[in-house]
């Protein structure tokens, strides 16, 4: 039996999405692994699969695998594909969803230009929803790394994140130091690495190193939290326009308790099936 898939972009974050809605879905770590290998599978940073909702406030579920096999919560450039795939599949006419995640509700919205804006929710700081390891929140914290002090803001999108300043992000040791922090004690379930380059208020430059994934071209949530670091430190003002090395992003946040708005593009690259011999 061979399975259905479309593959994807977000500003250079690349998915496979799979309708396990109108198909019969039932992956490994494994074969998530094989299929996300960009030699000998599809390749991609994440897989999506899009599900019937459990709940009678939601359009749609979906889950979201990284490249490692490992599901994570919360996808923003995989929120803003998603969208675009169920339009595209003929699942949905709308504009605006209501998507059941791992993370809560997420209601992503076609804009007229086409590019996707997602209400990603409200931030989230006290150090056990992230979670991290501390007695208290701040602003920022000081992480000891190989015994080198690493200060960087500690925050949740719907999943971890640290966001590291540096003064450019070309020559920021993103693998290196990215890789120590993801899995560094203080966060027990490892965390996404943002590694920030603030050019005026209303521009940022980003490099994420995912956990799970690596460095990738873009990362949605990795652009809100830096966001949302830069503005709540006072260094930025929304909106946020953030150039990623996959593309342009725009983060919008009115401080507080309210929710982050994340828009950028999408583009379908092209759909195929894997055969039966490959899910073997």
């Amino acid at each position: 039996m061979t399975l259905k898939f479309t593959k994807m972009h977000g500003a250079g974050n690349d998915f496979v999405v799979i309708d396990a809605i109108r198909q019969s879905v039932k992956l490994t770590p494994e074969q998530v692994r094989a299929i996300a290998d960009r030699h000998f599978g599809v390749g991609c940073d994440q897989l999506l699969l899009v599900e019937r909702a459990t709940r009678a406030d939601a359009d749609f579920c979906y889950r979201i695998f990284n490249a490692d096999g490992g599901e994570v919560e919360q996808c923003g450039n995989g929120a803003r594909c998603f969208a675009h795939f169920v339009r595209h599949c003929g699942l949905t006419d709308a504009r605006e969803i209501r998507v059941e995640t791992a993370a809560g509700i997420i209601t992503p919205r076609i804009e007229d230009d086409g590019r996707v804006t997602v209400n990603m929710g409200a931030p989230r700081f006290m150090p056990e929803n992230v979670p991290f390891a501390s007695e208290s929140p701040d602003l920022t914290y000081t992480l000891d790394v190989a015994g080198q002090p690493v200060e960087m803001s500690v925050l949740s999108m719907g999943n971890p994140h640290a966001v590291i300043r540096v003064a450019d992000t070309d020559s920021a040791p993103v693998t290196e130091l990215g890789a120590a922090i993801e899995c560094h004690e203080r966060f027990p379930q490892r965390v996404n690495v943002g590694f920030a380059q603030p050019l005026d208020p209303h521009h940022l430059r980003l490099r994420v190193f995912e956990r799970g994934a690596g460095e990738t071209l873009s990362c949605g949530t990795g652009a809100c939290a830096a966001a949302v670091a830069g503005i709540r430190s006072g260094q930025l003002q929304s909106p946020v326009e953030i150039n990623t090395r996959g593309g342009m992003l725009t983060v919008a946040w009115a401080g507080d308790e309210s929710a982050v708005y994340l828009t950028g593009p999408t583009a379908i690259i092209f759909d195929g099936e894997l055969s039966s011999t490959f899910l073997s």
